[in-house]
């Protein structure tokens, strides 16, 4: 398998595109069938892993090519041509993959050959289609950093509280009331200088803040999940 490594300084920190849940799927180029499968990797032993996985299942298919990006910066790169013409098959699906700012996510596309020559160009397409083909069919996600916060404020505070955290789309994780109330939020990283400042100066400095654990989170079907 090739190397290939890039350093891409200018992905934000602060939150990752990724793979959460991996999918199959299958195009038709010219009675060749091309598979993709797509998974979730943490490693570069889970990506070789699953690469080996899907040759074994395709063990009959005259090409299984594949490539895969790891970090959050995609610092690690690999790909493969399997046997292809060079750079007609791993390179462009990884190509697909750096392109759409993916990281932690392996894709084999196994081909089965029908008989009719493709060309370089129509290898190269067909290839970043498959793997196109196969993130339309998974589920992506943006991971982020954040931190959550303590807001203590009194009743005459909280309606204008939530109007901000609605207006910011804020995640409130659980509210108490007592003689005061006192909500949890969950201050995205981008918003951490900026959101306190905002609840300052919104309540007159009457709101108490008090900052708690670092996360990492996504928001999937509305629900915070943490990683």
């Amino acid at each position: 398998m090739r190397n290939i490594f890039v350093r891409r300084e200018d992905m934000a920190l602060d939150s990752v595109r990724i793979l959460y849940r991996g999918g199959t799927a299958e195009i038709e180029v010219k009675k060749s069938r091309f598979i993709a499968n797509l998974k979730p990797v943490e490693s570069e032993e889970e990506a070789a892993a699953f690469i080996a996985e899907i040759k074994k299942k395709y063990w009959d298919a005259r090409h299984n090519c594949s490539a895969f990006v790891i970090g959050e910066r995609q610092e690690l790169t690999r790909c493969s041509d399997d046997g292809e013409p060079a750079q007609t098959a791993g390179r462009p699906m990884l190509d697909v993959l750096l392109r759409e700012k993916i990281t932690d996510v392996a894709v084999v596309v196994t081909r089965y050959f029908g008989g009719v020559l493709l060309g370089t160009g129509g290898l190269v397409r067909a290839y970043q289609a498959a793997t196109q083909a196969g993130l339309a069919a998974s589920r992506l996600i943006e991971k982020c950093k954040g931190q959550q916060l303590l807001v203590h404020t009194d009743y005459n505070g909280l309606g204008k509280l939530q109007y901000l955290f609605g207006q910011k789309h804020t995640v409130i994780l659980d509210t108490a009331y007592e003689a005061d109330v006192t909500m949890i939020i969950l201050v995205p990283a981008e918003q951490k200088e900026i959101l306190p400042k905002e609840i300052t100066e919104l309540t007159n400095g009457s709101a108490g803040l008090e900052w708690g654990k670092t996360c990492v989170y996504a928001l999937i079907d509305k629900e915070v999940v943490f990683f």
